[in-house]
């Protein structure tokens, strides 16, 4: 060891903080016993040494002596409660190791001199005391071997320096037995403490791994924001907190509002960097008693005591923060965000149904209110029992008696035929009566029954298409999570080999708001079913994120424009947009059909500007099958008549 090294060592510099606090936790056991021991034996010595010396030494010294003692044994045993941290345990470890040193040199000085009275036996109890005071010190002091190596070197060299001078040889046999038995301790004591330093250090890096462990399990990687496991613990610990007090706590859920097309777009490394940067624009928000969380993908969450104004207020400004623009690897991105809070209410009894309504708002929000607030209400509850009730009612229902596929047609005006129908499910519930498919989708797909339901109506739809007039195409709609979901898409694969039916007479219609859920992989679900020779047609046209990037990228064959737009057609600007879109989809060679075509001026200004194809409840609303074939052959000689009638007119004379 390098005498700079050393020198650190004896001054207790540089020492690691869980060494420091296993230290002192030790000495809080020895140093007392230390000094009990010191007390006691600098009594007996006194007693035998009465009327040999004189009363200062037998008196006045050892009572300085013991009372410095029992004063620090007072000392420690008042601390050996207390908590500490490393700087205050250095202070006292420093503090012991003087004290032991002035401490050693008075009692050493006193015992020889002490030695110099009284006869044979007397001595011999001098160094006996002298003996079991370095003996008592190495022990108590091992966890401070500093302390216990100094205090032997005061005591044991004059100790033995005194016995080798007087010249007699039994005094100097024990001298010298004495060291060496002292010397063998202190090497013992030395081995003991670089075990208990291993010992320590290997806990502390343990600890520090376990803590660092747990740290990354409750830590987001890409955000460093404490994640959606850490969220649900806090959760269930503050909910139970606030409503044992009577506390009031609000739960918020924040989702980026136009994320996906950002990440689809610019590709994940700048959508990593996006929310990075709204995960920083979320901690410059932060208020007292508040955590927020990344739950996942692009939705975040927040805990806060307060009431519902507060909780209203903080959402709304961090809405506010996320509509202003990102900068990030060069762009300026725009998105928003929405939230929906809910409050500790009475009726709330778990933890998960504050955040089930915080949830179930945010939805709302992002249908009705996107980019702002909405809080929980009375009247969000009654939608909440009627969409369990709905829920209920389908897990017990016989979906596939109870369930039928109704079709409605879709027309070329120009040709006068019936070129597909599109297949709608139906649901007539015992107890529920005629449920809408809107309600009864977004059921199946909440309760995770969407799979199971989408292949029942596969099943039932392949099974029309030999019904249908021959080159008749029919149209079958896909959720959400049909097209981002592997399983289903190969399953449907499955089905459609095993039923036999041609895939050219299938068209599998998508909506941009379900592809952009997982943009790779709906392009791969419909990839697979263009290899089987089935068609896809991009529904609800113009409503989505960024249709033209959608046309350019998906795999399509047909636009169906969404209802939506249709009414306008008799306006300035609507019979343009409707223009735009019609040369647009020619210009890409897809298929443009209107649909919700409701009366016959819209067929007509629809015609004048060019379109062919038409669906909507002017032609037909959705009929059984049985409906279908007699209403075709009508509407066709209808028009067959029409086109006859036009001709004859434009012959006459």
């Amino acid at each position: 060891m390098k005498l700079s090294e050393l020198t650190d060592w004896f001054a207790l510099r540089n020492v690691e903080p869980e060494l420091v606090l296993a230290q002192y936790a030790e000495l809080h056991r020895q140093v007392p016993l230390l000094y009990a021991l010191l007390a006691v034996n600098s009594l007996a010595v006194t007693y035998t040494h009465f009327g040999f010396a004189p009363s200062w030494m037998t008196v006045l010294v050892p009572a300085v002596l013991v009372l410095a003692s029992l004063a620090r044994l007072v000392v420690w045993l008042a601390r050996r409660h207390r908590q500490s941290n490393a700087q205050d345990a250095l202070r006292e470890l420093r503090k012991t190791y003087l004290l032991a040193v002035i401490l050693a040199s008075a009692y050493v000085a006193w015992a020889l001199k002490l030695n110099a009275y009284g006869g044979h036996y007397e001595q011999a109890h001098v160094a006996i005391f002298i003996a079991i005071t370095v003996i008592g010190c190495i022990l108590c002091l091992t966890k401070l071997p500093q302390a216990a190596l100094s205090v032997t070197l005061i005591v044991t060299i004059p100790y033995l320096a005194y016995y080798l001078s007087t010249g007699n040889t039994v005094f100097k046999a024990v001298g010298l037995n004495m060291f060496l038995v002292t010397a063998v301790m202190i090497q013992v004591m030395l081995n003991h403490f670089h075990g208990f330093r291993q010992l320590v250090t290997s806990k502390g890096v343990t600890e520090r791994l376990s803590r660092e462990n747990l740290r990354m399990a409750h830590t987001d990687a890409l955000t460093g924001l404490p994640n959606r496991r850490y969220f649900f613990e806090a959760l269930n610990d503050r909910f139970a907190q606030a409503a044992e007090n009577g506390k009031p706590l609000a739960v918020g859920v924040i989702d980026l509002d136009r994320f996906k097309p950002v990440n689809d777009t610019f590709g994940h490394l700048v959508g990593d960097r996006l929310l990075e940067a709204v995960a920083e624009r979320l901690r410059e928000t932060s208020v007292p008693t508040l955590l927020i969380s990344r739950l996942g993908g692009d939705e975040f969450a927040f805990i806060l005591d307060c009431d519902e104004v507060s909780a209203t207020d903080y959402a709304g400004k961090i809405c506010a923060e996320l509509a202003e623009p990102f900068k990030v690897e060069n762009l300026t991105l725009s998105i928003s965000g929405s939230c929906g809070v809910a409050m500790l209410e009475s009726g709330c009894v778990e933890a998960h149904q504050l955040f089930d309504r915080a949830d179930y708002v945010l939805y709302t929000s992002k249908e009705s209110n996107q980019g702002n607030v909405t809080v929980y209400s009375p009247a969000h509850e009654s939608k909440i029992l009627s969409a369990q009730a709905l829920e209920s009612a389908m897990r017990s229902a016989d979906l596939e008696a109870e369930m039928h596929i109704v079709l409605q047609p879709l027309v070329n005006y120009r040709r006068g035929e019936v070129v597909a129908v599109e297949a709608l499910a139906r649901w007539k519930s015992p107890s529920l009566g005629d449920v809408p498919p809107t309600s009864f989708i977004a059921a199946a797909e909440r309760s995770g029954m969407m799979h199971d339901l989408t292949l029942m109506l596969l099943t039932k739809t392949l099974d029309l298409v030999e019904r249908l007039p021959p080159g008749m195409k029919l149209s079958f709609n896909l959720s959400a999570h049909d097209i981002t979901s592997p399983s289903t898409i190969f399953a449907m694969v499955a089905s459609i080999l095993r039923s036999g039916v041609d895939a050219s007479r299938l068209v599998f219609e998508v909506t941009e708001t379900a592809v952009i859920r997982d943009f790779n992989t709906a392009i791969g679900s419909l990839d697979m079913l263009r290899a089987l020779g089935a068609h896809i047609a991009l529904d609800d046209f113009g409503t989505g994120y960024s249709s033209l990037s959608y046309l350019l990228r998906l795999p399509i064959d047909r636009v169906k424009i969404d209802r939506s737009f249709i009414p306008g057609c008799d306006t300035e600007a609507g019979c343009n947009l409707l223009s735009s879109i019609l040369a647009l989809c020619s210009s890409l060679k897809l298929t443009c059909i209107a649909e919700g075509v409701e009366d016959a001026d819209q067929v007509s200004i629809l015609r004048n500007l060019g379109y062919e194809s038409f669906q909507g409840y002017y032609f037909a609303k959705p009929m059984p099958i049985e409906e279908l074939a007699p209403w075709a052959q009508a509407w066709t000689a209808e028009q067959a008549a029409g086109r006859k009638r036009t001709i004859d007119r434009s012959l006459a004379p």
